[in-house]
């Protein structure tokens, strides 16, 4: 029951985008692309800049990755849940240079109907190399494949130690009427067709975040953010050139 219901869980997270918003041309799928890249840099500023998050502020540079979605729908499937769609970056521990975004489908599920639809931003913080690894499959589970504990919020760091022991940390601000969302469970999927859309050929997670052989200008702008945020390396002159989707770097 558990394995049909994680398949389920796996189809609903690649079919949520298009239950959301109407059917489009390949133009505006890919311009939905840039938009949640650009989406994805402002959560990021928003979590920065809300005074609740001094221990996400403290500790994103120690994070190896940063999984961000900018809007994680309640209510998204037909039979209840949370789902959405955000990118990862990883952080080269040699050079401390991020990568350029990798697509990916995140959700829970819920038996029972759920009525409305509401958002939160969510951010995920990959703090040990085993969860970086995770978003290199196609996909696992939040408190299965990966231990998974909530940041600290508010004034108090009660607990932050044992948070540091996690292989992801994860932290929500919500949006509307959604008062905050449980992770243990989710499930994380690899968006294969929007990896290939935004840099215009097929590519896999590690080529996108470890081998580094492809690369999108237009992402230049959230890994600066991120990399000021965490106190490492901007992205390189090359990152801002005239290079396009579909070219591999040197």
């Amino acid at each position: 029951m558990h394995r049909i219901l994680l398949v389920v869980l796996t189809l609903s997270l690649l079919l949520t985008p298009f239950l959301l918003s109407p059917v489009a041309p390949a133009a505006s799928e890919d311009s939905e692309l840039a938009s949640l890249v650009d989406r994805a840099k402002t959560t990021l500023d928003n979590f920065a800049a809300d005074a609740n998050m001094t221990w996400f502020r403290d500790h994103i540079k120690d994070a190896k990755g940063v999984f961000i979605v900018p809007r994680m729908w309640k209510g998204a499937f037909f039979f209840g849940g949370e789902g959405g769609t955000g990118v990862f970056l990883a952080k080269d521990e040699a050079t401390g240079e991020w990568s350029d975004p990798a697509f990916y489908t995140m959700g829970t599920a819920s038996i029972g109907f759920q009525f409305g639809v509401q958002a939160s931003e969510i951010v995920l913080l990959a703090m040990t190399r085993r969860g970086v690894e995770s978003m290199l499959t196609n996909t696992f589970k939040l408190g299965a494949d990966v231990s998974v504990a909530a940041g600290p919020v508010g004034a108090g760091v009660e607990g932050a130690t044992a948070v540091l022991s996690a292989d992801m940390v994860t932290f929500s601000r919500a949006k509307g009427l959604f008062g905050g969302i449980s992770l243990e469970g989710a499930v994380i999927a690899v968006r294969d067709e929007s990896n290939r859309r935004y840099y215009g050929k097929e590519v896999r997670p590690t080529e996108i975040l470890m081998m580094r052989t492809v690369s999108n200008p237009q992402s230049a702008n959230l890994r600066a953010t991120l990399a000021r945020l965490a106190g490492s390396k901007p992205p390189s002159s090359d990152d801002s050139s005239s290079k396009g989707p579909d070219t591999p770097t040197e």
